[in-house]
């Protein structure tokens, strides 16, 4: 069995990117600036409105292991497709990347692959409708034996948390991740997520988690406060690691007692998609390669940089380069 720097299970989506302005938004019924779960007939209606469409494979973990894998790492993602042709084209995509995908799409699946339509205004904020299908079946059934166990670090995506099955597979590969003497850690995904499983957020990240990845709205919801350095405070007393993401603030990292905050250039995002996804692909590279926290998030600063300066979830250009610009490689 290959063993792996790096491992993430989340859902695996086909992204469809488009440029719109408000006035569209507001017309479709679009909510500006979150994620939104849609139906399949709402979905088509969406695609077909889109204009100059951009398709990507994406999934908010599949971008960090996406992202880690452009750095170096050995990494792998588990996810569920179908065998339709946007499976094919996400399973082909995803190892062209560098990264193993490894289910192989599901013949006969029961519900067809994922796809997100995403809307980008001119201000770079990023409205999502995401049709799950098959991705959000994601289950015990679909960790292969040996991949968790034998995982240096494990990335476990929020969404996935909409469906029992799916949180029993993050708790035994959490748990298969540390007993093999790896780390396992989520990302929190979304405040509207964690409004739906407050409670099994908070037990899986204080009794199965080594690390906690989100951003001040999520890390809010989560201990349902408008005080960030309190909730950062309440989740640092049930994790080891607490990343948190603050947009053009840069991003805090607490762990064993001390707080460490890493500054960002600002600058106007073409595009936030993949902002914080890319984020937790530089700060991964650094914690599976012994970097100190510091740093780990300067690299991570780094690569969220990278990817608002361009249409799309994933980097554009060599990142290993702007690294090593920076001194960090």
């Amino acid at each position: 069995m290959k063993t792996y720097q790096l491992v993430g299970i989340g859902n695996a989506v086909v992204d469809v990117i488009s440029q719109c302005d408000d006035s569209f938004l507001e017309h479709m019924g679009i909510e500006k600036g979150i994620m939104q779960l849609i139906e399949r007939d709402r979905g088509e209606v969406l695609y077909a409105a889109m204009n100059d469409r951009v398709q990507t494979p994406g999934g908010s973990v599949a971008n960090t292991i996406a992202g880690a894998g452009a750095l170096g790492l050995e990494a792998a993602f588990i996810g569920r497709v179908h065998d339709d042709a946007l499976g094919k084209f996400y399973a082909q995509a995803m190892q062209d990347d560098g990264v193993d995908f490894v289910n192989p799409p599901v013949a006969g699946g029961e519900l067809p692959t994922s796809r997100s339509m995403i809307f980008v205004s001119p201000d770079g904020e990023r409205s999502m409708n995401t049709y799950l299908g098959i991705s959000s079946e994601v289950s015990s059934d679909d960790v292969p034996a040996g991949v968790a166990e034998s995982a240096k670090i494990v990335f476990l995506e929020g969404y996935l948390f909409d469906k029992d099955k799916g949180k029993s597979a993050f708790r035994e590969a959490a748990r298969a991740a540390k007993a093999g003497g790896g780390k396992a850690g989520i990302a929190i995904s979304d405040p509207f997520c964690v409004e739906r499983h407050r409670a099994d957020f908070l037990s899986l990240i204080e009794h199965d988690l080594d690390y906690v990845i989100g951003n001040e709205a999520e890390i809010k919801s989560l201990f349902e406060t408008d005080d960030l350095d309190a909730a950062l405070a309440k989740a640092a007393a049930i994790c080891p690691l607490v990343v948190c993401t603050r947009s053009g603030d840069g991003a805090t990292v607490l762990s064993d007692g001390t707080k460490i905050d890493v500054p960002v250039e600002k600058i106007t995002p073409i595009d936030a998609t993949g902002a914080g996804d890319q984020f937790a692909a530089g700060f991964l590279y650094g914690l599976a390669t012994g970097r100190d926290l510091e740093t780990c998030a300067r690299i991570g600063c780094i690569c969220a940089g990278e990817v608002i300066r361009h249409i799309g979830p994933r980097p554009q250009s060599d990142v290993r380069d702007l690294l090593t610009a920076a001194g960090l490689l």
